[in-house]
């Protein structure tokens, strides 16, 4: 009803007339417009937008669109003023044939958030085709011998518009023989037919051409006509009758080829040959297919092809009954076969508008995508519910009618599960019900939620001390169970002081590799621990990070010679002298060499051993393995020289063995001279070597003196030491000091270090101790080794917590 010009008229008012508003429908919540059909590129529709309470400068940044499912691009919306307009040419009858309800529904989709509206352009009707014969001309065979009032059927027209536009009377052309008589509802009970008016008479008219006209009900109004050709035939005068003039079949639309629709029966109150009937098939409505077949000898109706409820539901079969007279009768019924549904269409699923992937901290109700369900049957078998895989953190949600989102319904974890595989399952309530299934794929984004983790909280190296500088110690790894630059980990230091210096400037770990390098020589007689973190930090934004404990333990090596202590005083040269008195007996100590080792454990564990002299057979002396004690083996003679001169080998048990050499000069004496040996000396003394002998005794006298207050300071500084109350820290002066066992069970010390063991912050962590023996109060080294060598060590009473050698050393 848009615009129509036909025959020069022009109605641009009706336009305008027919354009309906927009308006909402509480009952269900969608969008409602109409347009009729015809309309031109551009008609107005609706203010879209602003029917659905949006803004114009929003509708291009939030992604505004319209789609329609299976019309293409019929309707379109200008984003500049929101304007629903047409697009494309619209065609009624092809969208919806002679449906009453003719709609176009559009999904309105907008992003930034997600929302979705639902439209519906109804399309009015207009009249736009004229009423359509089967055939351009119709053939009647008319026996003269008719009587007045006599009916002939007629094959009406039909339109293929809908309501008053497909509303069609009929008029017949000026004649004489025949009026009209038309249907008088749209259900057509009554039939299109020709009426005799008066008898015919064949000599005089032997046939009629009379112009059938079908004028619809639009405005304007549209007509198709017909020729109708009535042959006036002679004296058969009894058409066939059958029982019913309509016949009403219901048929399963599965129903197989050759099926019997209907057995129809006409009988002719003739007799012979214009008796005899055979049957036909005039016509069959809608489409005009031959999906039907009849016996021509017994009336039965068949199916000829396929039927489809989806295609049509009702079907209009002319049936003409013609008698073998001359001229043959023929006599008329219609058989309407209504098509009953069964459930052969699966449901159709339809998954648009992803919003894909999904970040794993997306909120829970967030949409996902839509869902679209459809499905071509009626009734219950075209009822359609929708269901999704069970356990997964995402559930359907219905929208409207056949209309579904996809929604998030907990939180994801994409550590746990990086991607779904959903299936969309639709199922109609049929019996055996048919279903479809859709697959979607739903990725989960990553974010960045988890730390950079060790393996262990700490980790325990050895390192050998003299390393070279820049060698490698260890590797420290992180992993981080995120992915790309979440998962990318680097590793610095955590800065701190160790001592006086930088923790820097002892070591370094490379930020990829997480490679730690020493960057200096390490000295175990400097350091023996040194604690510190490593810190693996990860590129996301904001990054995440965590820190390791590394425990460096600097082990020792045989890089110290062993030391002799100070000798005694009135020693000449830096040698030991001793006098001895030739009365002494074997087993006798002369004299002991004091020796340390600033190394520790094996390679500060010392033997003494006494040097061979030259050309001689037994030696008078003998020296203590491990106390340095210098004794005689038998009682002197007087072939025995008066000086001994003694060379003391002390040497380490370290690979390779360490080595120095003490000189212990040994004078013997007569038993009576030893206390005035200084005074005889004195006396027989002439010229410079008196002068010589007072200068040593005064020497002598002077280091005894000094030696004396050294020794009772020593002794003042140790009580107070003992009483003072231990000292806690991390970098004790104090340290125990480590035994070890000997091949023959006697026992040796390294020397008490003071030496800091440091880590920079809490107190230290020891992985390697050695407790000496429970000894009394005020026993010292010397005493100790006299002791543990007379048999009075106990090596139970000697524990040792040892972790064994981990990672690497250099």
């Amino acid at each position: 009803m848009l615009g129509c010009q036909r025959r020069g008229l022009r109605a641009p008012l009706l336009l305008l007339s027919l354009l309906l508003l927009a308006f909402w429908d509480e009952g269900n919540g969608q969008l409602h417009y109409s347009v009729p059909e015809e309309a031109k590129h551009g008609t107005f529709v609706g203010r879209i937008a602003q029917d659905l309470g949006l803004e114009l400068e929003e509708l291009v940044p939030r992604l505004f669109r319209v789609a329609s499912k299976g019309q293409g691009d019929l309707l379109e919306v200008n984003l500049q003023n929101g304007i629903l307009f047409v697009n494309s040419r619209i065609d009624r009858e092809e969208l919806c044939e002679q449906s009453a309800e003719c709609s176009i529904h559009l999904e309105v989709i907008v992003d930034r958030p997600l929302q979705v509206f639902h439209v519906e352009v109804e399309v009015k009707d207009i009249n736009d085709n004229p009423p359509v014969f089967s055939f351009r001309e119709q053939k009647l065979l008319i026996s003269e011998s008719k009587q007045s009032d006599s009916r002939f059927p007629l094959e009406g027209a039909s339109d293929a518009d809908i309501e008053e536009n497909a509303l069609l009377t009929y008029r017949l052309s000026q004649n004489e023989y025949f009026s009209l008589e038309s249907p008088t509802n749209s259900k057509q009970t009554k039939r299109l037919s020709l009426i005799l008016k008066k008898s015919l008479d064949r000599e005089k008219t032997p046939e009629l051409n009379l112009l059938l006209t079908a004028t619809d009900g639009g405005k304007p109004e549209l007509t198709g006509t017909v020729q109708l050709f009535v042959c006036v035939l002679d004296v058969n005068d009894n058409d066939p009758e059958f029982d019913q003039s309509e016949y009403k079949v219901r048929l399963m639309e599965n129903a197989a080829k050759e099926t019997l629709v209907i057995k129809l029966n006409a009988t002719d109150r003739d007799e012979g040959v214009n008796g005899e009937i055979t049957y036909s098939l005039r016509s069959i409505k809608p489409n005009g297919r031959l999906s039907f077949t009849i016996d021509e000898n017994n009336g039965e109706v068949r199916v000829n092809g396929s039927l489809d409820y989806e295609e049509n539901k009702f079907y209009e079969i002319e049936v003409q009954a013609t008698d073998k007279g001359t001229p043959p009768m023929a006599g008329h019924c219609t058989v309407w076969v209504e098509i009953l549904d069964t459930n052969d269409n699966s449901p159709e699923v339809a998954v648009t508008s992803l919003s894909l992937p999904v970040r794993e901290d997306t909120q829970p109700s967030a949409v996902i995508a839509l869902i679209s369900v459809s499905d071509l049957d009626s009734g219950v078998n075209g009822q359609v519910t929708c269901s999704l895989t069970p356990n997964v953190p995402f559930k359907i949600v219905s929208t409207f009618k056949n209309y579904y989102s996809l929604v998030l319904d907990s939180a994801l974890d994409r550590e746990s599960v990086s991607s779904y595989d959903l299936v969309v399952t639709a199922r109609d309530g049929g019996s055996p019900s048919l279903w479809a299934t859709a697959t979607v794929s739903v990725e989960v984004a990553d974010m960045n939620d988890n730390a950079p983790a060790f393996a262990q909280p700490e980790y325990t190296v050895f390192v050998k001390e003299n390393n070279p500088p820049g060698c490698h110690i260890f590797t420290v790894s992180a992993r981080d169970a995120d992915t790309q630059e979440n998962a990318l980990v680097s590793y610095s230091l955590v800065e701190q002081r160790v001592g006086e210096r930088a923790l820097s400037s002892y070591v370094s770990v490379h930020a990829e590799s997480g490679k730690v390098y020493a960057l200096q020589s390490l000295d175990h007689e400097e350091l023996e621990l040194l604690q510190f973190q490593v810190s693996a930090r990860d590129a996301g934004v904001p990054p995440l990070g965590s820190n390791v404990t590394l425990q460096v333990f600097v082990l020792d090596e045989n890089d110290n010679a062993p030391a002799l202590l100070a000798p005694r005083a009135g020693s000449a040269g830096g040698a030991v002298t001793e006098l001895v008195s030739r009365s002494v007996g074997a087993g006798h100590v002369v004299a002991k060499v004091r020796a340390v080792d600033a190394d520790s454990g094996y390679n500060a564990w010392l033997s003494y051993e006494l040097q061979p002299a030259a050309g001689s057979a037994r030696s008078l002396f003998r020296v203590g393995l491990y106390t340095g004690e210098i004794s005689t083996t038998r009682a002197m003679d007087e072939t025995d020289s008066p000086r001994q001169r003694l060379l003391v080998l002390v040497k380490d048990h370290g690979e390779p063995a360490l080595t120095v050499t003490a000189t212990v000069l040994v004078s013997l004496v007569e038993s009576n001279q030893v206390p005035k040996a200084s005074s005889r000396a004195s006396s027989r003394a002439v010229g410079p070597e008196a002068a010589l002998v007072d200068v040593n005794v005064y020497l002598i006298i002077a280091i005894c003196a000094v030696s004396s207050l050294l020794v009772l300071t020593l002794l003042l500084y140790t009580a107070l030491r003992c009483s003072a109350p231990p000292i806690q820290g991390a970098c004790g002066p104090d340290k125990p000091r480590l035994v070890c066992s000997s091949a023959v069970g006697s026992w040796s010390y390294s020397q008490q270090r003071r030496q800091r063991v440091c880590s920079g912050e809490g107190p230290p962590k020891t992985d390697l101790m050695a407790f000496s023996p429970s000894l009394p109060p005020g026993v010292d080294g010397e005493e100790q080794g006299e002791k543990l060598e007379a048999g009075s060590n106990h090596p139970g009473q000697v524990s040792f917590i040892q972790i064994p050698p981990i990672q690497e050393v250099c």
